[in-house]
């Protein structure tokens, strides 16, 4: 049998294996030869532990070749599925008023940490009583969330702060296993922690908080045009929105005017575009239709459209036009966001297959051709639907081919209709970024880097020492063989493998 002990100094761990022989040996005829016996023992333990670290780091190369023909065979996955009888469930919780790309990238951080994600949206009742009025109404942020590609389950009418007794209905009703929430802090009008409850629970797990953009910043950007309406529409002055959706001005990045709205540091990355794209194109019989437009602080009157657009094929492809294109067509004072901003809050949607970033203003013949349009359509809500009468319209070449169809939008709803909640109740908005500002400045001022890799080792041990606790070895070399694969220096952490050890 294996008698394991975990010595510890200093900065080293050394786990001592002995083979400890259940035969007694009896009549021996020497001191002599129990020497040789003993010395033989002590080499072919030897021989035994080199044997198994050799054969782990090349089982490890193995695999990793292995995941990058089938990923479906990787070991995580086959331990995922051999060690759970049910799906893992996460719940994340949230306002999500004035919904942008960072929720967006919150819950497909969230959605990677289990299996089915199940989304609360806070009522706005609650709202108003912890953060002040909100921007969407109820029924429109249901939409906007449902959209997102990531989430499985919506809850209406989550409470603000998770209280015992809908903890308890998260747990048992609704089969949640962990609750999730960013690193910024969530903290009540009484100053205690919203999640105080589900991390005193041990079912609560944290990711990292999208940098560059909030609801606050963006009904900022908003509110200070309120206040320099004379200068943003002096065609001698440059927009102020334009300005902060490419986050270069000095005076209110500076705090000027007394505002402590953040302009956007949005640093767009491949990266993060490839996280929010989908894996397939289109085949080459698929059915493609095409619909395009600003998509200017994305909204649900936008989500109900490219549901519309999706059903009539079988890929839908969406032209996000570029920041110069909507200041031209829609006023010195768009976009709010910028083209990348957009382009993200786009793809998100479960409905969109892919984006084109910066599509034409018009629809070239060689444009239908190149990317195999079989169907063009626009939505009979719009704020930019009087280029007919300038004789430049868009859609003249599918028209001519007459694959242009128009759809009856189900909401009516546009940016412009956004920017009017914000402007007819600015004071009362602007009381509510004050508040919401300074949170985020302590956050940001206090902030510190957290390393995505470390977290992914925190989930592998936790994972062994699950498996180690219901003594399964089979599970367990499979676990070791990941920690090879991935070349995991700190395998022998000394206080979680003894901690494991001991179980």
């Amino acid at each position: 049998m294996f008698d394991v002990k975990v010595v510890t100094t200093y900065n080293k761990t050394h786990i001592l294996i002995t083979i400890l022989s259940k035969t007694k040996f009896h009549n021996h005829k020497s001191a002599t030869s129990q020497t040789m016996g003993s010395d033989v023992g002590l080499e072919a333990s030897k021989r035994f532990l080199t044997t198994w670290l050799i054969g782990g780091l090349v089982a490890g190369l193995s695999v990793v070749a292995l995941t990058a023909v089938r990923p479906e065979l990787s070991p995580l996955n086959i331990v995922r599925r051999r060690k759970k009888k049910r799906p893992i469930r996460v719940y994340m919780d949230g306002c999500f008023d004035m919904m942008h790309y960072g929720h967006c990238n919150a819950l497909r951080q969230a959605r990677a940490l289990g299996d089915q994600l199940i989304v609360g949206v806070v009522s706005d009742e609650e709202i108003i009583v912890n953060k002040g009025p909100p921007v969407t109404p109820l029924h429109e942020r249901m939409l906007m969330v449902s959209a997102v590609k990531w989430v499985d389950e919506v809850i209406p009418d989550a409470p603000y702060a998770i209280t015992e007794e809908f903890m308890r209905k998260l747990f048992d009703e609704y089969n949640i296993d962990y609750i999730i929430h960013g690193d910024d802090p969530c903290i009540l009008p009484d100053g205690t922690d919203a999640y105080a409850l589900a991390k005193k629970a041990g079912r609560y797990k944290q990711i990292k908080r999208t940098e560059g953009v909030s609801s606050t910043d963006i009904v900022g950007r908003m509110l200070l045009c309120v206040r320099e309406r004379t200068s943003c529409e002096s065609p001698s002055h440059a927009s102020l929105q334009r300005q902060f959706s490419h986050g270069h001005n000095q005076k209110y990045d500076d705090g000027g005017s007394g505002s402590r709205t953040r302009v956007s540091h949005f640093l767009p990355t491949s990266r993060r575009i490839v996280q929010f794209s989908n894996e397939k194109g289109a085949g080459p019989n698929a059915r493609i239709v095409y619909i395009d437009g600003a998509f200017d602080l994305f909204h649900a009157g936008h989500v109900e459209i490219l549901r519309l657009a999706r059903e009539l094929g079988d890929f839908l492809l969406v032209g996000i036009h570029t920041d110069q294109t909507v200041s031209a067509n829609r006023g010195a004072h768009r976009p709010i966001m910028n083209l990348h901003e957009r382009s993200l809050s786009v793809l998100a949607c479960q409905y969109v297959d892919e984006v084109i970033i910066g599509a034409p203003w018009e629809i070239s013949k060689d444009m239908i051709t190149t990317f195999n349009i079989s169907l063009v359509v626009h939505g009979t809500v719009a704020e930019d639907d009087d280029y007919e009468k300038d004789n430049r319209d868009p859609y003249a070449v599918p028209k001519s081919m007459d694959i242009c169809k128009v759809l009856e939008s189900p909401l009516d709803i546009t940016t412009s209709t956004i920017i009017k909640r914000i402007v007819s109740n600015h004071e009362a908005y602007q009381k509510r970024n004050e508040r919401k500002g300074e949170s985020e400045r302590k956050y940001y001022e206090g902030k510190s880097y957290v390393s995505a890799l470390l977290v992914g080792v925190n989930d592998l041990l936790a994972l062994s020492c699950n498996m180690l606790w219901s003594q399964r070895p089979y599970e367990v070399v499979m676990s070791f063989t990941i920690f090879w694969s991935v070349g995991l220096k700190r395998m022998c952490d000394c206080e979680r493998l003894c901690c494991f050890w001991r179980s």
